[in-house]
């Protein structure tokens, strides 16, 4: 599979209630969870890529660090923003979904119910 043209025709939609920077962070962690944007795939600097959206600089910043700290991308300075190893992400979710699991059945909840506030969590976002 070939990388997208990353953003490519891809525009944040002013008109949604959602932010513009969490608009962009959607955008990519799809891209990157469906495989289009692979591990090791630079994406461009902060500023080229305000320029191109339209964008204030910190707006991208914000959307690249949230998804950092979400392991979906790592910054190296200079050498800039890569899309993730799926490992680091996965650390991650394993970690979070032990804890959920933890307090579900804690609270003494069946599988059934804990999938089911799962996808309605799902569904809010």
């Amino acid at each position: 599979m070939q990388d997208a043209d990353f953003p490519g025709a891809w525009r944040p939609d002013q008109g949604l209630s959602a932010p513009l920077f969490e608009q962009l962070r959607r955008h990519i962690a799809d891209l990157v969870a469906d495989g289009t944007l692979r591990a090791g795939r630079r994406l461009p600097p902060v500023r080229a890529l305000a320029t191109e959206l339209g964008l204030a600089p910190h707006t991208i910043a914000r959307a690249y660090r949230e998804l950092e700290e979400a392991n979906v991308v790592a910054t190296n300075g200079r050498a800039g923003t890569v899309v993730a190893p799926r490992d680091a992400r996965e650390k991650d979710l394993t970690s979070a979904a032990a804890a959920f699991a933890a307090a579900a059945a804690g609270r003494g909840c069946t599988l059934e119910e804990a999938v089911r506030l799962l996808e309605q969590a799902y569904e809010r976002l």
